[in-house]
């Protein structure tokens, strides 16, 4: 199936504006999501064993799950499940509704299965997303797997008041996803990483669990005792690949005071390889954020960092660079209990959160492993 996808599916859909496929694609899907034989031929054609595991309080059927980009106005939330996810994160959204930055603003580097996106966090803001996730629900097409949300700042809101931007989209999204990545880490809004420095960093994460506790303490979840108290949603941090590791061990240092639940490690990176091909460096002129097969060391590098030096405290889901299972072995034995795919699913298709489980599931037979959670970190150090 990804031989097919590879030799005739993809060069028809690379013929096409990469924005432009993608909604077209998402549309497609989004329709899918509705129909439930849909889904349920989707699944008969990808679904995948499970290689369950707990996390963050959360039962995932497998550790490979839907990076943040792929579905921001949660148009498709049931189909991803069927495409064999073991989780899926919306978003990236935003308190304010915005457009993004001008088009063109995606880019494919096909030799180096690359893409270069400069997207500005275009979605209709957390209220709309809120009312289109509460749908999902109504219907009743939730998926039997965690979800969460990616949250960013509104373009228009100053710096100094990012705590409160971010803090309003958790409000209105809370009652509506298992966990929350906050996202300060995208080189598509300006100045957004300075929210990395740790002072502004820890200033959003206190009125995010301020929030969260709030959140907890007031709602109601079906079918629960009157005294029945939630717990707060897991909140982590989504962070930057270009940051040295001083930085990084400064993020590490709100972990405990604002208990957060983990690291996403990476985002996209403003870094860019070196070729003396013509096309790809036409490519790689563009401005924005880099993803694909060129991100996948030093993102493996950052896991590496951050697990030894929580000493495998830390959750940390890894993504960048993950097109096959050797890629997300290699994230997973560096330190990742989860891992995501974005550019690896444009380029290797609906198949390959298959091919990833089942090459994970023999890994562990050939590792004499019997869990996957005994491979995180073992190539570490």
């Amino acid at each position: 199936m990804s031989w097919f996808y590879r030799s005739l599916i993809r060069p028809a859909l690379f013929t096409q504006d990469s924005e432009a496929i993608h909604n077209r694609t998402l549309a497609a899907l989004g329709w899918a999501a509705r129909q439930q034989w849909a889904c349920r031929a989707l699944d008969c054609a990808y679904g995948v064993p499970e290689l369950p595991l707990e996390l963050f309080g959360l039962r995932f059927p497998n550790p490979v799950g839907l990076a943040a980009g792929m579905d921001k106005q949660a148009a498709a939330v049931p189909v991803w499940k069927s495409l064999g996810f073991g989780f899926s994160e919306l978003g990236g959204v935003t308190w304010h509704a915005q457009p993004g930055n001008p088009l063109p603003r995606m880019f494919r580097a096909v030799a180096d299965e690359a893409l270069v996106n400069r997207m500005g966090f275009n979605n209709g803001g957390a209220r709309v997303l809120a009312e289109r996730l509460a749908d999902w629900r109504e219907q009743g097409r939730w998926p039997n797997h965690p979800v969460g949300i990616n949250l960013g700042k509104s373009k228009v809101t100053p710096l100094n008041e990012a705590a409160d931007d971010y803090a309003n989209s958790l409000r209105v999204l809370w009652p509506h996803a298992d966990f929350f990545v906050v996202n300060v880490s995208s080189p598509n809004t300006p100045n957004l990483r300075q929210l990395q420095d740790k002072s502004a960093l820890d200033e959003i994460l206190a009125a995010l669990q301020q929030v969260n506790s709030k959140q907890a303490r007031s709602a109601k979840t079906p079918n629960s005792k009157p005294q029945t108290r939630n717990h707060p949603k897991p909140i982590l941090v989504k962070v930057a690949p270009d940051l040295t590791f001083e930085a990084l061990d400064e993020i590490l240092e709100l972990v405990g005071p604002r208990q957060l639940a983990g690291i996403v490690a990476t985002n996209t990176t403003i870094a860019r390889p070196a070729t003396d091909d013509a096309r790809l460096n036409q490519i790689y002129a563009e401005t924005g954020g880099l993803s694909g097969r060129p991100l996948r060391a030093r993102s493996t590098e950052v896991i590496r960092h951050l697990f030894r030096q929580t000493k495998g405290a830390v959750p940390i889901i890894g993504v960048g660079g993950i097109s096959c299972a050797a890629d997300a072995w290699e994230k997973i034995t560096a330190g990742a209990s989860l891992v995501q795919v974005y550019s690896g699913l444009v380029y290797e298709g609906p198949g390959l959160v298959r091919d990833i489980v089942q090459g994970l599931r023999w890994r562990l037979e050939v590792e004499g492993l019997s869990e996957l959670r005994a491979a995180v970190g073992t190539k570490a150090c």
